[in-house]
């Protein structure tokens, strides 16, 4: 009896709690895939029984509904009548599920989105740049040498052109054209304008100043700024795709990017800097004030990381010159080394605590940075992205602050903390004891504040025993053999053992293809392990199952076994969470092959590509 295509979308509506819980739709070759407004509504027992549809499975914020090739589209054009939404591309669906995330969330994820991709340029540059400054003040001779100026070189050259690598990082992360992004970042530190790190030297009168309209715009760069980067390429590309909709194509190759690039740099250097000259001199005004006072050095010990989120610390070298002009003595070094020191000790609290092996990779060595006075690859690549960490700092480096101030800690120059000062201060015992109540209080904090993500749901502690698997105490073999690969790339086995087409597994949902192209693997070994460099996208409940998706979307659906549902996680142990950077040969389940056969199920691991419909040279290998 062929399906009543009008009944099946209408049935679908009325269990995922009507119409109005429809954030946007679409559908590939196989599945309808729908954002829903609040997942509660959502009765999946009765959809998985909806006559037509074969499956279902929720990833990346997703509700997919496994309807069949040929018959998924008609199924949608029904469901569109029905529901009264406009169709949706899934590139749509996908920015209305990122867009469910509360505001708040959304704002502290950029930072750490435009951040990742950059974080192995600036973490090697932090570290380089911190013993670089740190030898000449124990090797006097070599700050005169040739070397010193070469490796200071390589050494600036990721910061002194920052704004660069974060514009080109930003356009990608909100969808402009990358190279536009790219003039944005180079405009705003261009060697025609004062660089922003020795604007102090001027005199107000002194600055040359545009007179453009009715404002007047001094010509000063922006290193080591950020956020105003971040907020001028995120205009750029919103008049980069406004433009693209409403210029003849004719004439769009040459009038959007002409016009994009206009609008983008007048608003910057008339609107978003100056607000934020502005906010610095608000901040170098409230600076010198706190400074001055107890209560003052524990409040800029605390929000000292916050300035370098905005990129004003920079301007504090204004500050401490002049302090050493006044009475010789920079007593905010110790304030600025205190913040400093602390982030060093949430970042290694993390490093040491957390589980992925991608963060623990990223978190070691950017502590190691902060130490040495670096500190923007702890701050963006790990502390402000996880957030509590960042604050433990703040904590840590008000407590840090608060003792420097109480000893009269100073020094004579300006430019450097952490260890580096350590030749410089005034009372080197005290500073070593005021770096390690900033960093000890922060990392205490940080590590019985800050959880990383569970891999799981937790389990009822009467279960928990249950649901333990025993390690398996040989190596983990990481399996070297490709078993799909298309256009995209090429997907590792994720477990050692026979290789068989999805067509030969033994269930009919897996074998008919409903899910994606791929294959079965009967494990020799009860660890899987990631397929590829990917973002964990899915954990099931039951722990028997993970996606992940990959190079250009690839979506991998890894299940283990054939209807371990029912086992409700026992036998499995999840390693990874939600949301998690995974690199290829990590592990990321352990199962138990006994517990599996030992329950009456096939413990084949299927390996499919869900979304195989959309690429190009789709090759099984066995």
């Amino acid at each position: 009896m062929a399906l009543d295509y009008r009944k099946c979308a209408e049935e679908i509506v009325a269990n995922i709690g009507g119409a109005g819980n429809v954030v946007s739709a679409a559908h590939c070759a196989t599945r309808l895939r729908l954002v829903i407004a609040d997942n509660a509504k959502v009765n999946k027992a009765v959809l998985e029984n909806i006559d037509g549809v074969k499956g279902m499975f929720e990833s990346n914020g997703q509700l997919q509904l496994i309807i069949g090739t040929g018959t998924v589209n008609k199924v949608y054009d029904e469901f569109l009548a029905v529901t009264g939404l406009t169709a949706a591309s899934k590139a749509d669906v996908k920015a209305a599920a990122a867009a469910k995330d509360p505001l708040w969330r959304r704002i502290l994820k950029v930072p750490g989105d435009v951040f990742v991709p950059i974080l192995p340029a600036i973490v090697a540059s932090g570290l380089m740049m911190g013993l670089v400054e740190a030898i000449p003040k124990f090797w006097p001779a070599f700050g005169q040498s040739d070397w010193f100026s070469f490796l200071d070189l390589v050494a600036n050259t990721a910061f002194a052109l920052l704004p660069v690598l974060v514009a080109i990082s930003s356009a990608r992360v909100f969808g402009g054209n990358i190279f536009l992004g790219a003039v944005i970042g180079l405009m705003m530190v261009h060697p025609a304008l004062i660089n922003a790190w020795t604007v102090g030297n001027y005199a107000a009168g002194e600055i040359p100043t545009w007179h453009l309209f009715f404002f007047n715009v001094q010509q000063v760069g922006y290193q080591g700024h950020v956020i105003p980067v971040i907020l001028a390429v995120l205009l750029m590309s919103t008049v980069e795709k406004w433009l693209h909709k409403k210029v003849p194509e004719m004439i769009d190759l040459f009038v959007t990017p002409l016009c994009t690039v206009l609008i983008t740099a007048f608003i910057t250097f008339t609107i978003i800097g100056p607000i934020f000259s502005l906010l610095e001199n608000w901040v170098l005004a409230g600076a010198k004030w706190l400074a001055s006072s107890l209560p003052g050095a524990v409040v800029m010990g605390a929000i000292y990381p916050w300035t370098v989120v905005m990129g004003l610390h920079h301007m504090y070298n204004v500050i401490e010159a002049g302090m050493i002009a006044q009475t010789g003595l920079n007593t905010w070094m110790p304030i600025a080394s205190a913040a400093n020191f602390a982030q060093f000790g949430a970042c290694l609290a993390v490093a040491l605590k957390v589980r992925n092996q991608k963060t623990k990779s990223v978190a070691l060595p950017a502590s190691l940075s902060a130490s040495l006075g670096i500190t923007e690859p702890a701050i963006f690549g790990i502390n402000f992205r996880f957030m509590k960490p960042f604050l433990c700092g703040m904590a840590g480096g008000a407590v840090g602050s608060l003792f420097g101030a109480l000893f009269g800690l100073g020094a004579p120059v300006y430019g450097v903390t952490g260890i580096p000062a350590i030749p410089a201060v005034n009372n080197v015992p005290l500073y070593l004891v005021e770096l390690l109540i900033s960093a000890g209080v922060a990392a205490l904090l940080t590590w019985f504040i800050w959880k990383e993500d569970a891999p799981a749901a937790a389990a009822a502690p009467a279960e928990a025993a249950k649901a333990e698997v025993k390690a398996p105490e040989a190596k983990i073999e990481v399996p070297t053999n490709t078993v799909i690969s298309c256009s995209a790339g090429e997907i590792k086995a994720p477990v050692a053992g026979k290789v068989i087409p999805y067509t030969e597994i033994p269930d009919q949902t897996f074998a008919a293809g409903v899910l994606g192209e791929g294959v079965g693997i009967w494990p020799e070994a009860e660890v899987v392990v990631a397929p590829y460099d990917g973002e964990i996208s899915s954990v099931a409940e039951s722990k028997h199952a993970i996606g992940i998706t990959g190079a250009e979307d690839m979506e991998l659906l890894i299940h283990i076994g054939v209807d371990t549902v029912a086992m409700n996680g026992d036998g499995f142990e999840v390693l990874v969470a939600e949301g998690d950077q995974v690199k290829a040969g990590q592990p990321l389940v352990k199962f138990s092959k006994e517990k599996i056969k030992a329950a009456g199920h096939p413990d084949v691991v299927v390996t499919l590509l869900t979304n195989s419909d959309d690429y190009e040279n789709v090759t099984i290998h066995q």
